[in-house]
């Protein structure tokens, strides 16, 4: 055990928490470096490990769902936090919701009691030397952004301004069609034509729908963003100033009727399969129910699948397409991983996953070993590909949902078995690709 070197994991949340377990389960000495108690972000409050700073929930519970089936997978990877999880459990109907300090609590203990792991109570201000982690989270101090920025060519972003992402196979292709402005180049781009009538009662729904509160915080650093305005701020300066921006209709034309739109709504490709597409221009800050009720008004949507909704708050995140590898490490630096939100998985269980994949493919590196690029018909396979997808250009955060899988073989109408279509498909693959490896 001597020989094995020692390794750095910066930040103390559920990716670092993960990580820092997976090396000292392999055998590795671990530092987990977490600034608290000793200095807090303006969204942490608790002393412990492993603290949730929103929402008590881990998401869906049931093996038919997307974070149903990323929970499975992550327990067949020998998981600290849903054991965790499931241990300090409270009724949530199909979700799994804990007793948020009865769960930083119990995964501290853990921690702690691990021979292998020491925390050391300090803020890091600057990149660690390999072999190590960074897990800093969406909050990421400001020395440790700066050395991040100059280490990856200033590609870390601060401000969250995501629009929403719906399915292909959800949309109504009867009224969407594909082109390009006065067809130049390829038709990249979904189009929702719009007539007057459609898109006056479009607009009123959208400048009266229920906004979601920014803290002091968010409203400080949205004044210097300009650039990442709200749809729905858009659309309160004027009943035409969408359409003389991203519904603007000037060089295309609806094939059903041959004549150019009122306005139109975009959609541009998410990923490389072409199985996600996000609203051009729809960064937005509406509450989520919103969203679906108002954006469905929009032609072609009406029965859209939305795989995530819009956000808009600080969030610090790599460019990851152009700086990490599947296995989570920067490809400048292979034994230099990150993990956790900065990477560009959006949520709780997403960042816990990544966590886990991290902690494991370093631990892998330091002994010689292939790093697991898991299957792709696998939540976190799907979510490792999307990060590092070069192809993704335009780079927002991701959670985890059934959009990012691999379509299957056979198209299943019922929403519930093809789900659970999914997740039979995405075990087995896993099962098999672990005895592989592990075998």
């Amino acid at each position: 055990m001597e020989n094995k070197p020692k390794v750095s994991v910066i930040g103390g949340g559920l990716a670092g928490c993960e990580a820092a377990w997976q090396l000292a389960e392999a055998g590795f000495p671990v530092a987990i470096y977490e600034m608290k108690p000793q200095q807090y972000t303006p969204a942490h409050h608790y002393k412990g490990l492993a603290e949730l700073v929103c929402s008590n929930s881990l998401k869906a519970d049931r093996l038919a769902s997307a974070a149903g089936l990323l929970k499975a997978e992550m327990e067949r990877m020998g998981s600290l936090l849903i054991p965790c999880a499931r241990e300090v459990s409270v009724a949530a109907g199909g979700a799994l919701a804990v007793d948020r300090e009865r769960f930083s609590d119990l995964v501290t203990e853990k921690i702690t009691a691990h021979p292998l792991i020491t925390i050391c109570t300090q803020e890091v201000e600057e990149l660690p030397t390999a072999p190590a982690i960074v897990a800093s989270g969406p909050l990421t101090a400001d020395g440790l952004a700066k050395s991040i920025e100059e280490k990856c060519g200033q590609r870390l972003s601060f401000f969250d301004a995501a629009a929403p992402i719906v399915t292909y196979e959800s949309l109504d292709h009867d009224i969407t069609f594909f082109a390009s402005r006065y067809d130049r180049g390829d038709a990249d781009y979904i189009n929702c034509p719009m007539n007057k009538e459609e898109y006056l009662a479009f607009y009123e729904a959208l400048i009266h729908a229920e906004r979601a509160p920014l803290s002091e915080f968010d409203k400080e650093i949205f004044r210097v963003y300009e650039g990442c305005m709200p749809i729905e701020v858009l659309a309160s300066r004027g009943e035409d100033t969408m359409r003389f921006g991203p519904l603007k209709p000037v060089g295309l034309t609806d094939p059903r009727t041959g004549r150019r739109p009122y306005a139109v709504v975009q959609l541009r490709r998410e990923n490389s399969e072409g199985t996600l597409f996000n609203l051009v221009g729809f960064q937005t800050n509406l509450k989520f129910p919103e969203q679906k009720r108002v954006f469905s008004m929009i032609p072609g949507l009406a029965n859209a699948d939305f795989m995530r909704y819009g956000v808009m708050h600080r969030n610090s995140f790599l460019d990851s397409p152009r700086l990490l590898s599947a296995d989570y490490s920067l490809q400048s630096e292979p034994l230099l991983f990150f993990a956790g939100q900065i990477t560009g998985v959006e949520g709780y269980i997403e960042s816990a996953a990544s966590g886990i994949l991290a902690g494991r493919n370093l631990a892998r590196k330091l002994s010689g070993k292939a790093p697991l690029i898991l299957p792709r018909d696998t939540m976190m396979g799907a979510l490792a590909a999307y990060i590092s997808d070069p192809g993704v250009t335009e780079f927002q955060p991701m959670g985890c949902n059934m959009g990012i899988l691999p379509e299957l073989p056979v198209r299943i109408r019922d929403k519930k078995e093809k789900y659970q279509a999914y997740a039979d498909r995405a075990l087995a693959s896993l099962e098999a690709y672990l005895t592989e490896q592990e075998g």
